[in-house]
Parts: structure tokens; sequence; C-alpha cells
């Protein structure tokens, strides 16, 4: 009787909100105006790149593939959250929580797969210029993209399909949204989550991988600029804001992940919150901000539209 009881379980409930009653409407406010302002940003950046054919370059290119996918991994968050914010029931039916978790972290691991593309495609700028164009065509770089989004994309998958088969005995998840492991921590003694975690550590390996690939590429970079004062200005207006964007993902993703495994029960549930929200509105605004706006030729152009908009308006 209980395994069929447990078996039933079809809605979940997300905790994560439970203590928080006194600040709704400005934290709704808030989170309003920061999902907003995350959309504005990256579809100015993405409009701008897909109508001005002069950006129609590699570098432009991953950096609207950067700005689609932050839009990608809000959206699966931030809908929710502010619907939550409303209501004094915070339930998710079992499908949309792997649906969700599924969003969530596929958009982690692709924001890391583009930042390694891009961290390459640096590389072969800057320490390999006249073998560019032959490494880094059209077809490569379609490729290089495509393989971005499917890897992570396979993952989680699997990852998402192996959980959908476990039996739950709780429904009660202590986050503001779905987490894969925290949804198999959820799972029956009787289950067997093996199969689970061979894929997380598959997926940490692969990601770890991308992680060297980064770190390597960046030391060629320093190398390459140590001895020339024109690849140095390179170096300095695209690989460093790259840098900043990938080392401010990195330190928030790795943050929430050894707090959600090694962190103390006796932390304070709006600092928990906090850890586990922070790379949803760092990483969306910064790449744009850093990566996208500081970059002259993408600004100028920005302004451009902007003043024929306001021409024609």
């Amino acid at each position: 009787m209980i395994m069929d009881n447990v078996s039933l379980i079809t809605v979940l409930s997300l905790s994560g909100l439970n203590e928080v009653t006194n600040y709704r409407v400005v934290l709704f406010t808030s989170t309003l105006l920061c999902y907003c302002l995350i959309l504005t940003i990256n579809c100015a950046l993405i409009l701008t790149i897909v109508l001005d054919k002069s950006l129609h370059e590699p570098m432009y290119i991953l950096l609207c593939c950067l700005c689609i996918n932050g839009i990608y991994g809000t959206t699966g968050f931030y809908p929710k959250f502010l619907l939550d914010l409303l209501s004094s029931s915070h339930d998710i039916s079992y499908n949309g929580c792997l649906v969700q978790a599924f969003v969530m972290f596929s958009f982690a691991c692709s924001d890391l797969s583009i930042l390694s593309v891009m961290s390459y495609d640096r590389y072969l700028a800057i320490c390999r210029p006249l073998h560019y164009n032959r490494y880094m065509n059209k077809l490569r770089l379609s490729l290089l993209i495509f393989f971005s989004w499917l890897i992570p994309f396979s993952f989680l998958a699997v990852c998402i399909i192996l959980t959908s088969r476990l039996t739950l005995c709780s429904a009660k998840i202590q986050r503001l949204y779905c987490v894969n492991w925290v949804i198999v921590l959820l799972a029956c003694p009787s289950n067997n989550t093996t199969p689970n975690s061979i894929v997380v550590y598959l997926t940490i390996l692969v990601y770890v991988f991308h992680g060297l690939l980064i770190v390597w590429s960046y030391i060629y970079l320093v190398r390459t600029c140590r001895g020339s004062m024109e690849n140095r200005k390179k170096f300095m207006q695209t690989c460093v804001p790259h840098l900043t964007c990938m080392l401010i993902f990195l330190s928030t993703i790795v943050f929430d992940i050894m707090y959600m495994h090694f962190g103390s029960k006796n932390i304070a549930q709006s600092l928990k919150n906090f850890i586990a929200i922070v790379f949803l509105f760092i990483s969306p605004i910064m790449n744009p901000v850093i990566y996208g706006f500081k970059l002259t030729k993408v600004r100028n152009k920005i302004i451009f539209y902007l003043n024929v908009y306001r021409k024609y308006s």
C-alpha cells in the first residue's frame, strides 16, 4: 500500500519561498524588472547581430548564441518564480519539475560549452591569425555551435529520463526551482540510483574537459600576447571580457553545486535562495554587457539602430 501511495506523487512542492512573507511585493517588482532587463539587453544584442551583416563573424555569432542561451535559461526560471511570489502555494507538477530541471542545467552546461568555443575562437584569432579563416570557417563554426547545444542537451536528457523512472517517497523540494539531483534524493530507498550517478559523473568529466580547454587556450593567449603590443590590445579588448564572464559564471555554478552537496543545514533560507539564483542573474546580464556592449563595434551598431528607430518612430 505504501508503494502504491508514493508512486502516485504527481505534484511537488518548492518550499524555498515559504519563509519569504514580508517582502514579496518588493521581491516580485525587482524580479520582474530584472527579467525584463535580461530580455531587453539580450534581445537588443541578438537583433543587432542578426540584422547587421558586418557582425556576421564567429566572435559575434557566438555572442549571439550566448544571448539566446541566456534567454532560454532565465525563461525556465523567472516566469514560474514570479507566479510563486503571487501565490500562497508553490506547487509544480512532476513532469513540469523534470522539464524545469532539464532547462536550468542544459542552460548552464550550454553556457560553458559556448564559452569554451569562444576561447578557442580567440586562441585562433590571436595565436594563429594566418590560419584563422581556414580553421574557423562557416561549416566548422556551425558544427561547433551545434555540438555546444547537442552535448549538454543529450547528457541532461539521459539524466532526466533516468530520474523520471524513479519512485518518489517525498514531494518537498527545499529550493526555488527543480534540480535533477535533488529530485533523485526524493526517491525511495528501493530505487537504484547508480545509473543517475554514473551519468552525472560523466557530465562532470565532460565539462572538466571544457574547463581545461579554456585554460589551455588562455595559457597560449597570454604567451602570445606578451611579445606584441597589438596582440596585447586584442587580448584586453576581447579576451579579458570573455574571461571575466566565464569566471563569474563558473564561480557561481561551482559555489551552488558545492553548497547543494556539502552546505550546512543551519544556513538561513534567504542565503540559500540567493546562492541558488545568483548565476541566473549575473551571467545573463553580465555576458551581453561585458562582452557585448563593451565591444566598440557592437556598441556603435546598437547606437546606430536606436537612432534609426527614433528617427522613424
